[in-house]
């Protein structure tokens, strides 16, 4: 399906008015950024990089798009006849999908005609603030989970297919294993997990019975939905019973386990964990489902749960908790037909949605003897920085605080790669699981403060000099003005 009328109608009828106003050969910068973590965590996951490409390349206004404009928006002839040959021809940079990112700083920008680049807004929205959000939660469950796996299997809760698909493979993206969503597997080349429900044991004349057909069908991959009737009294033990029968027959049990969907999950997983180490099956595993989140899993392990596989649905692929990521897509500069740069600010009452101006780019600052993350700056993007010298940044609210970086003792990454020159895609986005490995790189690179689940440490995160002055200079003017 083509998405290029998935946006909101002001972009049109901004983009009417630019035309009107003679603004079609004007070019500006757009920067795409969030201005604070989600489910009250220290850093973000950036998702959803690979359709956002996918819809700017595929930007078209075919004949029916621009019939319904033409008689039920009531454009007129001469805006339909330039929509009719609308194209992205304009630059995209962006970081790349599973890269950890910090509230303010700029992960997609994007360099074009104005009218390109503001019609771009919505659909780029809806896309990353989406799969960012989904991976963050993901990232989040993954952390709480102590590298035991962790099961997408949310599907049939998400608010829609595109929302089970896209937030499946966010989920992946975010730290997840598996998911339950097929298509998912299918377009997205990541693994697919799932067992049985209560309506498999229902169906036939006892629990026993159900178990020993599903075994009979997945020999090798066993896994028993124990609590439909009773977990200690009939589920377990029935289970027990089919895995010994299994053993007997010579296959192996080194995939197979037991499930528990309700009750209490720490005391019944301690239960069940000593009647199958007793009946000598050391290798079959517990796993657990049932309205699990980050917290819940916390908590569980805490209390001693021997689970160690864990089905996560309603609160990842919605994040029940923090149902939106709040990205935003803000200009930053106009350039003149002859490369001038005019930098803009947008100001506001509230000081965390006053701008940063003009085309800037995201620089990491790593420890070169840990490895670890020391701080992100975001300059302009003519500033130029070399690890072999010393290197002072300071909080831009807080100007006292001051850091200063020793020559050899850090290293500078920049986030910002190419996605789009001139109009044509030059990205290639890698499969979704390098991603994933990627991303689980960049979260080894944090600190364990930055990750905690509640009251994270905040990262730094700084302007440059020139930035810093550019900003203060540019709020001063304007309040005078």
């Amino acid at each position: 399906m083509n998405l290029t009328l998935m946006s909101d109608f002001y972009e049109l009828t901004m983009l009417r008015g630019y035309q009107r106003a003679g603004f079609r050969n004007k070019k500006a910068v757009f920067d795409l950024f969030y201005r604070k973590n989600p489910c009250g965590n220290g850093y973000a996951i950036a998702a959803g990089l690979e359709q956002a490409a996918d819809y700017i390349e595929n930007l078209r206004f075919g004949p029916d798009d621009l019939d319904y404009l033409s008689q039920t928006a009531g454009f007129d002839g001469e805006f339909i006849e330039y929509l009719r040959d609308f194209r992205f021809t304009g630059d995209v940079l962006a970081v790349p999908e599973g890269t950890v990112v910090f509230p303010n700083e700029p992960f997609i920008r994007v360099t074009a005609p104005i009218m390109e680049a503001q019609f771009l807004e919505t659909a780029l929205l809806n896309i990353v603030n989406h799969q960012s959000l989904i991976a963050t939660k993901a990232a989040r469950v993954a952390w709480a989970a102590g590298g035991e796996n962790v099961l997408e299997m949310g599907t049939r809760r998400a608010q829609g297919p595109d929302a089970g698909l896209y937030g499946a493979r966010a989920a992946i993206i975010g730290g997840c294993g598996a998911t339950s969503n097929v298509l998912a597997g299918k377009m997205f080349g990541v693994p697919v997990r799932g067992t049985h429900a209560h309506s498999w044991v229902m169906s036939f004349p006892d629990e026993l019975t159900a178990f020993r057909r599903y075994a009979e069908v997945f020999p090798d991959a066993c896994v028993l939905l124990v609590d439909t009737y009773d977990t200690l009294r009939s589920g377990v033990p029935n289970a027990i019973r089919v895995f010994r029968e299994m053993r007997e027959r010579g296959a192996s049990l080194k995939n197979c386990g037991i499930r528990l969907d309700s009750g209490d999950l720490a005391y019944l997983s301690k239960k069940a964990r000593k009647m199958l180490d007793e009946a000598d099956l050391q290798e079959v595993v517990i796993s657990a489902s049932g309205d699990l989140d980050e917290n819940l899993i916390g908590d569980l392990k805490t209390q001693g749960a021997k689970i160690s596989v864990w089905g996560v649905g309603t609160n990842l692929i919605t994040s029940l908790d923090c149902p939106a990521f709040g990205g935003v897509y803000k200009m930053a500069c106009e350039i003149g037909e002859d490369g001038a740069q005019y930098p803009k600010i947008k100001l506001s009452e509230n000081p965390e949605k006053v701008t940063n101006p003009g085309i800037k780019k995201v620089l990491r600052l790593y420890d070169v003897e840990t490895g670890k993350f020391k701080a992100d700056l975001i300059a302009l993007e003519d500033e130029s920085y070399d690890a072999s010298e010393d290197l002072t940044i300071f909080d831009p609210l807080a100007t006292w605080k001051r850091m200063t970086l020793r020559a050899g003792e850090y290293r500078i990454r920049e986030l910002l790669v190419p996605v789009f020159a001139g109009g044509k895609r030059i990205y290639d986005s890698p499969g979704t699981m390098e991603i994933r490995a990627n991303c689980r790189a960049e979260l080894d690179t944090l600190w364990d403060e930055h990750k905690r689940l509640t009251n994270p440490q905040i990262a730094y995160v700084d302007l440059s000099q020139r930035l810093y002055d550019l900003k203060d200079r540019m709020i001063a003017e304007a309040r005078k003005a």
